[in-house]
């Protein structure tokens, strides 16, 4: 025994000796944890997942939230921008401003704005900072250092006075449980791009970050956060949020929306943190960091909260979520004639949005296609009695439709998007003509600029076409038909106007046909005596008592009409256009136009120029040979 004492001190000093902290260690570490989210687009209530499940719901979000600060009392909550515009709710906007109300109930501190919180433009975005005052009710703070009204804007004294009042700032500076946060928002280059009616400027994302960081340092922010709606990529010359983060130094962490992404690990450049949770409040993302003495962020942990079925709700903004309903009843759908969850019709069969990029048929596409078309000949005023060609593109398709009841709420989330010239939300059916020649010039737009442009994706009815993908670009599509409303196939005449009716946003968007084409292809939208459209609020399809035909109501009146045998089983396997991938030369070699020809042409001149220099290179030769011999 008196053996192992000597060892067991030995122990025990040595113990001692370890428990001890050095003079000049590194103190005790800082922790920070940030909860957050983006792209909510409304969805103030659940949505049925292709599962079968729920996804979403601001009452679940609440009891995600309320679960993590359990454990982190101290923890931010934070949204990415793109808010608003999504689900029925949005049609409060600007008279109710549920989104940021709401906000403020579920405790966020901060928010950005996205290039959705703009499709009412910008007045329509002054109109709701105003209800958000007037309403008295908590709200999120509002930061915004990068977009502002532009100087030629002629509401801009009234929106900058909206800000002013609501308290729009470039950064915000947040003590909580120890640690100075400086948080600052930004608007990016493609979201920019997707709000064409905002009014608003756009300055350089690096240099506004550079001077919000310098700022927010100088201030004494011991963690900086960027909430970003520039989003990322995964070709690197795209990914915005990244390409931020290499050009600037000191931004700890950017919490990036727009782009829909979802993150299981964040992405680390230049030391800095890119968090993405996916759109809808289908996840609460939670990241947490630590530092010591050298001041260089750590992770600790990254997690995303899937809200489902398995959350319970918040009874209070269960509450709250309810109220809204019913003030869209009173407000928005009692001139349909409709209610929030009112049953239109059946499916026995789930309705996809399109997968991007890819081209193929689609069985929404085609239903929505559909209903403009009916719409046109059914609700509108006077009955067009001539051949309706209805587009609809991959754009504007922001929902499916789940195998089994379809509601009023849920046909409205297909097509939710924008604002008509009425004020109200939903981009409104418009009516333009086009040559036969730029009917193809469509046709072609789907099958030539979908690869570089995956939203331009069309969807059409009332005429049928094939394309095969290995034939030249811009020159891809052959025999194109227009399809009758007897269901008989005829010629489409290159000098003949036909009418083409689409969504207001996808009107405008052929004008930049000819940009994505490269100048190849060109659509020029006419009035029905050939002139050109100056202004497409002139081709907005009114119904009888002289209400806009929004896109959305075209769709929920045209389910109606299925009654109780449910949406048709051909729209699960719809063909309207016909994708090869075949290299069949039956296919290959017909209906060339100038595009093929001038490149067939071309590349035949390169090759008969090369076959003439190797015939002179080998004429020279044997010269040499001879003069040799």
């Amino acid at each position: 025994m008196k053996r192992r004492f000597p060892a067991l001190f030995l122990a025990l000093m040595l113990l001692c000796s370890l428990c001890v902290t050095p003079v000049d260690a590194a103190p005790p570490a800082n922790t920070a944890t940030i909860l957050f989210t983006h792209d909510l687009h409304s969805h103030f209530l659940p949505q049925t997942t292709a599962d079968g499940g729920e996804g979403g719901g601001y009452a679940r979000l609440k009891t995600a939230i309320d679960r993590e600060k359990a454990w982190n009392p101290d923890a931010l909550l934070l949204d990415g921008g793109d808010f608003s515009i999504g689900s029925l709710v949005q049609t409060l906007y600007t008279t109710q401003a549920a989104e940021l109300r709401t906000m403020g109930a579920l405790g966020y501190d901060a928010a950005t704005l996205g290039n959705h919180e703009f499709d009412h433009t910008g007045a329509g975005f002054a109109r709701m900072l105003n209800a958000a005052v007037d309403s008295g009710d908590t709200v999120p703070a509002l930061l915004e250092a990068n977009y502002h009204p532009s100087a030629d804007n002629p509401d801009k004294t009234l929106i900058q006075q909206a800000m002013d009042d609501y308290g729009v700032q470039e950064t915000l500076l947040l003590e909580r449980g120890g640690v100075t946060y400086g948080i600052f928002g930004l608007m990016g280059v493609d979201s920019d791009d997707c709000a064409p009616t905002s009014g608003f400027a756009l300055e350089d994302a690096a240099q506004a970050a550079e001077r919000c960081v310098a700022s927010l340092k100088e201030q004494g922010a011991d963690l900086i956060i960027c909430l970003s709606h520039s989003g990322t990529n995964r070709d690197p010359k795209h990914s915005e949020d990244e390409l931020l983060a290499k050009a600037v130094d000191g931004i700890d962490v950017i919490i990036s929306g727009h782009t829909h992404s979802t993150l299981t690990e964040p992405i680390v450049v230049n030391d800095t943190y890119i968090v993405s949770a996916g759109p809808y409040c289908q996840n609460l993302g939670s990241l947490t960091l630590v530092w010591g003495g050298n001041d260089k962020k750590q992770l600790r942990d990254y997690h995303l909260t899937p809200i489902d079925e398995t959350l319970s709700e918040d009874p209070d903004i269960a509450a709250m979520v309810e109220v809204w309903k019913d003030k869209v009843g009173d407000t928005y759908l009692s001139r349909y004639g409709l209610t929030y969850d009112e049953v239109l019709a059946t499916t026995d069969f789930d309705l996809n949005t399109p997968v991007s990029g890819v081209q193929e048929n689609n069985g929404l596409g085609s239903l929505a296609a559909d209903a403009f078309r009916w719409a046109a000949q059914t609700l509108t005023a006077e009955p067009y009695e001539g051949n309706t060609v209805a587009v609809t593109a991959d754009g504007v398709l922001r929902a499916p439709l789940r195998t089994g009841e379809i509601t009023t709420s849920q046909a409205f989330d297909v097509l939710s998007m924008g604002v008509g010239a009425d004020g109200t939300s939903g981009f409104p059916l418009v009516e333009v003509y086009l040559t036969g020649k730029e009917v193809k010039a469509a046709m072609e737009v789907d099958a030539s600029v979908t690869p570089i442009m995956p939203t331009a994706q069309l969807y059409i009815s009332g005429a049928l076409y094939s394309f095969n993908t290995n034939r030249m670009f811009f020159n891809r599509v052959y025999n194109a038909r227009l399809l009758a409303s007897d269901g008989t196939e005829q010629e489409i005449v290159d000098g003949q106007l036909y009418r083409v009716v689409t969504g207001m946003y996808s009107a405008q968007m052929l004008g930049t046909v000819k940009e994505k084409s490269l100048g190849l292809l060109s659509l020029e939208p006419k009035m029905a005596d050939g002139s050109p459209v100056t202004d497409f609020n002139d081709c907005i399809l009114y119904d009888k008592d002289g209400n806009e035909i929004k896109e959305w109501y075209a769709l929920a009146a045209y389910l109606q009409t299925f009654g109780g045998e449910g949406v048709h089983v051909s729209y699960q396997e719809t063909v309207r256009k016909n994708v090869s991938h075949s290299w069949s030369p039956a296919q290959l070699l017909r209906e060339w136009n100038w595009v093929t020809w001038t490149v067939v042409l071309a590349v035949l001149a390169v090759i008969a120029l090369a076959v003439l220099l190797v015939r002179l290179i080998l004429r020279k030769v044997r010269r040499k040979r001879k003069k040799v011999y």
